[in-house]
């Protein structure tokens, strides 16, 4: 019997079919017809407009209805698991056990969050399959959708090895990724800056539309910048950051509009199915006096009151509710109610410039050019209505690298997980949180998300993360 739709999506979901349904005793063969809202995979990818939209599938919802959610997971897992955000709900009781860095090998919050990326990786690797085997595709359009494949692959990538370490590298065969052993972190990430690399390459120096909502070379190059500084390559994390900065592409826009969608400072945003921000919806909550409750998420009050006087961003990027007591909300985004979202203004911020200038502080601090490392902070800290950092801060590398971690915090956070990661980069996760969380901190297992036991259960060459 051949399935020639969703078996791939169950297996990867952790479902297996009975025996029987693979069975080679089966004497007749059933073809079950594409539905007709979808595209048969073997044929998506012999047109330029059928082979668009699928790769313009990756960018929203998902080829499985699983990319929004997954981002939102990034996003709000890495915030409460640092010391970022608070959930307020009581509904979802496994995400309290991800803010107290104790997360339980059967959560099926984490399974999903898992799931999703690999459903998500099965449809980026049909697409890149489909797309290298094509022959019918024009050229400039092949360079383009293999380059954004590529590039999701390793945004995908990017954040399963953040979070659970070595995991396995799958390809477009269902069966085949069913029973993958875990691949090293090393493995990983050399996959990643593969898949980079190849992404710059193949995509056009220009943006394919008008709101740089899809991928284009200068995204690769700083998404590369980014990898390369947690792979403590300054470098070559210099290198790319400086491409990105030298472009004149991108300018730092005002506090005021940087999560604009025309905001020049945007090196790429996704466009969201609702018209309005995704993480919007979550950080903020209703204004109508009859909705007391509070934001799903709430800012920590370690991150609202880290910021120094006088800063902008706090002004127009934290506010505050009542709800019984106070809270502190994100206030990045401003549209948050299905009724505002007809202005169409904001999308999810994926990349931007104010990141590269302080990845490449960093990578200059660490190669000893505390100069221009002060010199690059100075000029995020300027948009932010700050003065330059003191000279007792910028010529020492120690201080100097606290207050690049300082600006970090406070222009980064509730932005895809970045100060849940920068704790784990830079070694200081058990420092920091083990004093906010002491009952449930735990310097072994709490650094990385365990590998769910469904799948374990389902493939038994998965090996668990250390402490679980």
């Amino acid at each position: 019997m051949k399935l020639k739709y969703n078996l791939s999506i169950w297996l990867l979901t952790g479902i297996v079919f009975p025996a029987m349904i693979l069975s080679s005793s089966c004497k007749k063969f059933v073809e079950l017809d594409a539905p007709q809202n979808k595209i048969n995979a073997s044929t998506a990818y012999q047109t330029d407009a059928t082979a668009t939209a699928a790769v313009i599938a990756l960018y929203n919802y998902g080829i499985y209805n699983s990319m929004v959610p997954w981002q939102q997971g990034v996003a709000f897992y890495g915030g409460v698991s640092a010391d970022e955000l608070h959930y307020t709900l009581t509904t979802t009781p496994e995400i309290t056990e991800i803010e107290n860095n104790a997360l339980s090998i059967g959560s099926a919050t984490n399974a999903t969050f898992w799931s999703y990326a690999y459903a998500e990786l099965l449809g980026i690797n049909n697409a890149v399959a489909g797309i290298t085997s094509s022959t019918t595709l024009t050229p400039a359009v092949k360079s383009q959708l293999l380059g954004e494949a590529k590039f999701f692959r390793a945004f995908v990538n990017f954040y399963l090895v953040n979070f659970y370490g070595g995991v396995p590298l799958t390809g477009n065969d269902p069966l085949t990724n069913a029973y993958l052993p875990r691949s090293s972190a090393d493995q990983v990430w050399a996959s990643i800056i593969s898949d980079l690399k190849d992404a710059q390459g193949l995509l056009p120096a220009t943006y394919v539309g008008t709101l740089r909502a899809r991928v284009n070379q200068l995204s690769a190059t700083a998404l590369l910048a980014r990898v390369y500084l947690y792979r403590k390559d300054y470098v070559n994390a210099e290198a790319m950051a400086t491409q990105v900065i030298g472009s004149g592409t991108y300018s730092l826009a005002s506090t005021a509009s940087v999560f604009i969608n025309t905001s020049n400072e945007t090196i790429l945003q996704f466009a969201t199915y609702y018209g309005y921000s995704s993480f919007a919806q979550s950080y903020r909550t209703s204004t109508s006096a009859a909705n007391i409750a509070p934001p799903t998420y709430v800012l920590t009050s370690t991150i609202a009151n880290s910021f120094e006087a006088g800063d902008n961003r706090k002004t127009n990027w934290v506010d505050s509710t009542i709800s019984g007591s106070k809270f502190y909300r994100i206030n990045k985004y401003k549209i948050y109610t299905a009724a505002t979202a007809g202005a169409g203004n904001e999308f999810n911020v994926v990349l931007r410039l104010a990141e590269q200038y302080l990845i490449r502080a960093e990578a200059r601090a660490q190669q000893g050019n505390l100069s221009g490392a002060a010199a690059d902070v100075n000029v995020i800290r300027a948009r932010a209505g700050l003065a330059n950092l003191s000279e007792s801060v910028a010529s020492s590398s120690t201080t100097l690298l606290t207050a690049i971690a300082q600006e970090r915090k406070v222009e980064l956070f509730g932005e895809y997980g970045h100060r849940w990661l920068d704790l784990l980069r830079t070694g200081q996760a058990n420092a920091v949180l083990s004093v906010l969380k002491p009952n449930t901190w735990s310097a072994t297992r709490s650094v990385l998300f365990p590998i769910p036991d469904a799948q374990r259960q389902l493939n038994s060459t998965l090996t668990q993360n250390p402490g679980y």
